[in-house]
């Protein structure tokens, strides 16, 4: 079975969706065969990769209500070895479909478990809220990475998701695990980056990666190209930042195996 992980914040704009596309994207330029499952109804991770959410007839609400199977749903994207399954508008009304569902929260895991042998990681982009559909994400993840904006009010929101991650692992998913925190939009030149950072490594310890990510200007450029920033521009500061976090992020996968 692959390694599955969910990028997850409860708070929107702190870099969920840029980090899970070019994790993947990274990973996939390693060899590892890797598969983003878009469930923010925005569709921002399949925008980034060049996908036409209106183009495509099947999509992540089609997995998650049980309609359609990850090999039927799957999108081939430029990036070799780096597929997705799209998300749709009607995402949004899943929750209401799944509420009066028996075993609602297992319903994205019990598609994952059918038909995604091939694969080596699943991303999966989570919508900033602690949606039902987050808490299927969560239930079928291994481990959660948290991208954590360097602004004072992003750390207001973090330890209410932590507890979140405590009861969603105690009552669904005993496995689920931090893999770490990553610091997004990172400014050296702000004193609040850096007080924000030291808070967030007091508190977290070795969780948070050493990588952070800078404010690009590069970055916030791609999606509008449908790239990845490691495709349309892999020598800038933001490119290199992600290299780096996919590096850290597969030897902390690495070490588990290893125990």
């Amino acid at each position: 079975m692959p390694r599955i992980i969910a990028i997850a914040n409860r708070k929107g704009g702190v870099g969920k969706t840029t980090t899970a596309v070019n994790v993947a994207t990274a990973m996939a330029a390693v060899g590892k065969k890797v598969l983003i499952i878009d469930l923010d109804p925005q569709s921002n991770a399949s925008t980034s990769l060049g996908i036409d959410k209106n183009n495509c007839q099947i999509s992540s609400y089609n997995l998650i209500m049980g309609e359609s199977s990850i090999s039927k749903s799957v999108v081939w994207t430029e990036v070799p070895n780096l597929s997705i399954i799209p998300s749709s508008p009607d995402l949004a009304g899943a929750e209401v479909e799944l509420a009066n569902k028996q075993h609602r929260e297992y319903a994205l895991k019990k598609a994952i478990q059918t038909t995604a042998s091939s694969y080596d990681y699943i991303l999966i982009d989570c919508p900033p809220s602690l949606s039902l559909i987050t808490i299927n994400a969560l239930v079928a993840a291994d481990a959660v990475v948290v991208p954590l904006q360097c602004e004072y009010l992003a750390l207001e929101g973090i330890s209410d998701l932590i507890k979140n991650l405590n009861i969603i692992k105690r009552h669904f998913n005993p496995k689920l695990e931090l893999q770490g925190v990553v610091l997004t939009m990172y400014d050296g030149r702000n004193n609040l980056s850096q007080m924000v950072e030291d808070d967030v490594r007091n508190f977290f310890g070795k969780k948070v990666y050493q990588t952070v990510i800078p404010r690009n200007v590069r970055v916030s450029e791609a999606p509008s190209h449908g790239k990845p920033v490691l495709l349309y521009d892999h020598k800038c500061q933001g490119s290199q930042a992600y290299i780096s976090l996919t590096g850290e992020i597969l030897k902390r996968e690495g070490e588990r195996l290893a125990c």
